[in-house]
């Protein structure tokens, strides 16, 4: 399936100097994630476009990690936010959680170990 987003979409809300071809590919996986994962649940186009552009920022985020600094007279302080695992490791994906109301994209990953076996929550 063709991406519904393109680099200068999500280099709106992520602020990078990665080349477009780089965030295209983070886009590519995007759209793969989005297209597996919801595409069946979520019939809204916009909303699987806007959900496919925060992933891709999400992802693109942890190879060009953007970190704020602020000084304070002679002390400073970096931080890029409060940030977990997952999609909660970037201020994108955490959108991406709040975007996606089937709840599908945060539960990736999350399977439990039961005897050596992974089972699926």
């Amino acid at each position: 399936m063709a991406n519904r987003t393109n680099a200068t979409d999500v280099k709106v809300i992520f602020e990078t100097d990665l080349p477009d071809a780089t965030v295209t590919a983070f886009i590519t996986t995007a759209n793969h994630i989005v297209t597996d994962q919801l595409a069946a649940s979520i019939s809204d186009s916009d909303l699987l476009e806007q959900i496919e552009k925060w992933l891709a920022a999400h992802l693109a985020s942890t190879h060009d990690q953007r970190i704020q600094r602020q000084d304070f007279g002679d002390s400073a302080v970096t931080f890029q936010g409060k940030t977990g695992l997952g999609l909660d490791a970037t201020q994108y994906g955490q959108q991406v959680k709040l975007l996606d109301t089937t709840g599908k994209l945060a539960r990736l990953g999350q399977g439990r170990v039961t005897a050596g076996m992974i089972d699926p929550l």
